[in-house]
């Protein structure tokens, strides 16, 4: 049987005290209604819905190219949000699964069972249901005297003997369509809160002798809903843990898994050794055998195998096999080390090709430059490339040495094989093989300072 899927992205979240759409919060760099659509995608779903509402004008880019987007205009409860979706699902008659877009921690395995329950007894709605110590803020799971789920009843509207259930809603259904949009048109507000609810559908369902069921999750965490900064904090930890684990029963080493949080899009080879404190973000690989961290932090950017990459922030760049890059280092978008290269202790580069095996150990700020092979940068050298109105390029050829503290003013290309004597300011291209000295000469004044005594003080 064909499956859609409605996630309800519409609410106003004010308990996250913030500007932005609860929904476009983010956990490891993906925003919590993008977690909702992929769970939804990974467990089968043919047809996914976002419902959107507050904030929509930042929610609809983060969600218009994987799903069919409509418009809550106004927020009046969980069953008008479905609702909302009516008109997408018009032609639909399959099962319809509804999900919460600040829920992302729903496995899409818990998904595909809820379904296969529904189908197996040609059911009305299966709703996901969890045991908590402390239900409070949650609906409860009233079941009849044969334990036939009966009905939800939200805490506002809880008698003392209801509220004592345990057994709670998570927010989670799977739906008959034709049922539910049968039911829904029935729904009124005639609650505590003046709102259409979706739960009242299973009461509608029952009463028209539909069957109504439960799947009881032992697996609480999958239902967290982020409705404030501390849940954020917690999801958050929950995801990192099962990333984490993934990762290590491939084959990765962590030395502190708690201080480690990798994105849902990261891939790793096995042999790779992460230290404490290390921060992997986007479309970030590493290859086999390489050792990433301490207190390192990579985004969108692709390391080699049998690298080191220590102290260093990375965003958009590209590290090959066997390069080195820290302590203290700085990669920006486009910066490449290749095969064997190093970027050393407090170097910053952008935008730039360091040849095979060509090294900057250490203070420098290499950008918009293409290096050669077999290089060495001195230290405290710098590419001069912006007049502060434009952007120019370096071109260093193989096999260059470039004594500390040089001043390369580009637009400038450095000839293979040719040595910069330290303390240069290049302006001029240099040949090949050629000592180049930029250097102001150097004067001396005998007897100078006896003749200007410095009174101490």
């Amino acid at each position: 049987m064909e499956t859609a899927a409605i996630i309800l992205a519409a609410g106003a979240g004010t308990r996250m005290k913030s500007k932005r759409p609860k929904v476009a919060h983010e956990v490891l760099g993906r925003p919590l209604v993008q977690w909702a659509v992929r769970a939804a995608e990974a467990a089968g779903a043919d047809r996914i819905v976002t419902v959107v509402g507050h904030g929509r004008e930042a929610v609809i880019p983060l969600v218009e190219d994987d799903t069919q987007v409509v418009v809550q205009t106004s927020q009046r409860g969980t069953a008008d949000a479905v609702l909302a979706a009516a008109d997408a699902l018009a032609d639909f008659d399959g099962a319809v699964v509804v999900l919460s877009g600040d829920s992302p921690l729903i496995r899409p395995e818990t998904i595909r069972e809820m379904c296969a329950l529904r189908e197996a007894h040609d059911a009305a709605v299966v709703v996901l249901t969890m045991d908590l110590a402390n239900p409070f803020g949650y609906g409860r799971i009233v079941r009849d005297g044969a334990g036939e789920v009966e009905r939800i009843v939200e805490q506002k509207d809880a008698s003392p003997e209801e509220a004592a259930i345990t057994e709670c809603n998570s927010g989670f259904y799977c739906f008959d369509a034709r049922a539910l949009f049968e039911a829904l048109a029935q729904v009124g507000s005639d609650n505590a809160q003046g709102e259409f609810y979706l739960t009242d559908v299973l009461a509608i369902a029952r009463a028209a002798g539909r069957g109504v069921l439960a799947y009881k999750t032992d697996d609480a965490e999958q239902c967290l809903g982020v409705n404030s900064r501390g849940q954020l904090a917690e999801a958050t930890r929950v995801m990192q843990r099962r990333i984490n684990d993934a990762h290590m029963a491939a084959g990765v080493t962590m030395w502190d898994p708690a201080t480690t949080f990798i994105g849902p899009d990261v891939d790793i080879a096995s042999d790779v050794e992460l230290l404490p404190a290390v921060i992997l973000m986007g479309d970030t690989s590493i290859g086999e055998d390489s050792i990433i961290g301490p207190n390192t932090r990579l985004t969108d950017t692709r390391v080699g195998a049998g690298c080191t990459v220590d102290e260093t922030v990375a965003v958009q760049a590209l590290i090959d096999d066997g390069a080195t890059c820290g302590p203290r280092a700085y990669l920006r978008p486009a910066a490449h080390l290749c095969e064997g290269a190093k970027a050393g202790t407090h170097v910053e580069i952008k935008k730039s090709t360091i040849g095979k095996g060509s090294k900057v150990p250490h203070l420098s700020y290499i950008g918009d430059t293409t290096m050669g092979a077999g290089v060495n940068i001195g230290a405290g050298s710098i590419t001069c490339n912006y007049d502060g109105a434009n952007k120019h390029a370096t071109i260093i050829e193989d096999g260059v040495f470039v004594g500390s503290d040089t001043m390369l003013v580009a637009p400038v290309r450095i000839g293979e094989g040719s040595l910069i004597g330290a303390g240069s300011t290049i302006t001029k291209d240099v040949s090949p093989g050629a000592l180049a000295l930029g250097r102001a000469r150097q004067s001396e004044i005998e007897g100078w300072v006896a003749a200007h005594p410095i009174e101490k003080k």
